[in-house]
């Protein structure tokens, strides 16, 4: 038995410190800065801010759709590690493609990000539904808490390099910043393609007793999927939660892509921006460990909505921020919180779902959280565009958007008071 077994679930929280390096240096980082500055070179900081945030919301509906109907299929079969296989292959394909794309060629960038977003998500969904292969329900917070405190330092730890090259190209052997920085997606792709390597020697699969051809897995995990949304009306905590989850982690989402492109269009420094990330990878490492334990003491639902609390605040702050201090602040605040967000949500939706269909509730779990990547981005940057029309100041304009996402975390966060923890039976 592989259950709580130390091999088996360092083994699984690797992935975390594997694919968070996509998270911090291309989503985060580096994509959103040479977006704007060189494949978006003498564009309008609006215009570039929406093209990101349809890039965004783009690869959210893909994944959002195909999600539960991939989930349903893995849970007719021993398929969760070959899915995985599968969507971390393109993630990692198309971010190294991203080294290769020239100044002014957007479209192109924007097409390897969006597939290469894709994989990330998309190996998430089976990552996710792993947990409940290698943790028992009283270790859920703790382990699921390992893997996000792992993403963060792996994470951090390769940005902190691609920053140290970006900044002294010469030093490395590049022409320049550019170079460096394009340079930075094919280290991602290679750290991705690494410290993969240990979830799938590591962590094995429950094996079903009689395996289904691929055919019949098929259409049985249709089949399973439309008869979940049937029942998904009995359920109605796990309906309530995946709601609220929904909504809060819309913004959550929104703040992580959107953070540097929203700094760049008040006017900060790159080198603030990149300052900025390095913390929150920094704060969060330790935190996202605390925030598990935390979970553990006064209960994950509470721990959810406390960190909801602190979100709203640093929204409403950014909205009128002036000074290069509270951006680092806020970015303190911001590690501080995030992962443990992101970490007890996932164990508190593991404890809910019945443990025989993971890879199906987490294709819910996924599909929710991708659609709410589709609100945020579009909300954020149509709020925008709208404000800028109107006649005011890029400037105000980016303020206004990312005030909208407030009524997210607000929304989110009163429909998680009613939801009541508790095992489901299908």
């Amino acid at each position: 038995m592989q259950i709580d077994s130390k091999k088996a679930i360092w083994g699984w929280a690797l992935y975390d410190w594997a694919n968070s390096a996509f998270a911090t240096t291309v989503m985060a980082g580096f994509f959103p800065l040479l977006f704007k500055d060189f494949w978006c070179a003498g564009v309008d900081q609006t215009v570039s801010t929406a093209r990101l945030s349809m890039a965004n919301s783009a690869a959210g509906i893909t994944v959002a759709l195909l999600a539960p109907i991939l989930g349903a299929i893995a849970d007719k079969g021993t398929n969760k590690k070959k899915f995985l296989l599968f969507f971390a292959t393109m993630g990692i394909v198309m971010t190294a493609g991203l080294f290769l794309v020239q100044q002014g060629l957007w479209k192109l960038a924007v097409g390897l990000y969006i597939f290469g977003a894709i994989g990330f998500s998309g190996g998430n969904i089976f990552y996710d539904s792993l947990i409940t292969s290698v943790a028992s329900g009283k270790k859920l917070d703790t382990v699921s808490a390992l893997g996000f405190s792992l993403g963060y330092l792996g994470g951090g730890a390769l940005f902190a390099l691609n920053v140290w090259m970006a900044n002294n190209p010469q030093q490395f052997g590049f022409a320049d910043i550019g170079q460096a920085v394009r340079f930075g997606f094919l280290s991602v792709a290679i750290w991705w393609a690494v410290f993969s390597i240990p979830i799938f020697l590591l962590v094995k699969e429950p094996r079903k007793e009689k395996p289904l051809p691929l055919g019949q897995m098929i259409l049985c995990g249709v089949k399973q999927l439309l008869q979940t949304f049937r029942k998904i009306r009995q359920m109605k905590m796990i309906l309530l939660f995946l709601l609220a989850y929904w909504l809060y982690i819309d913004g959550l989402d929104t703040i992580v892509r959107m953070a540097v492109d929203y700094g760049k269009s008040l006017g900060f420094e790159n080198q603030d921006l990149i300052k900025a990330l390095l913390i929150v990878q920094f704060v969060g490492f330790p935190a996202a460990i605390g925030y598990g334990y935390l979970g553990k003491s006064i209960g994950a639902q509470r721990a959810i909505l406390f960190g909801i609390v602190i979100y709203l605040g640093i929204t409403f702050w950014a909205v009128f921020m002036q000074a290069k201090w509270e951006f680092y602040v806020m970015a303190v605040a911001i590690g501080l919180v995030q992962g443990g967000v992101q970490a007890l949500s996932r164990s508190m939706y593991a404890r809910m779902i019945p443990a025989d269909k993971s890879a199906e509730f987490f294709g819910f779990y996924n599909m929710l959280g991708k659609f709410a990547v589709v609100i945020g981005p579009v909300m954020m940057g149509g709020v925008g565009l709208l404000v800028r029309r109107m006649g005011y100041s890029s400037d105000a304009a980016s303020r206004v958007g990312l005030g909208s996402i407030a009524l997210l975390f607000v929304a989110g966060g009163i429909m998680l008071c009613f939801v009541k923890e508790q095992p489901q039976k299908t």
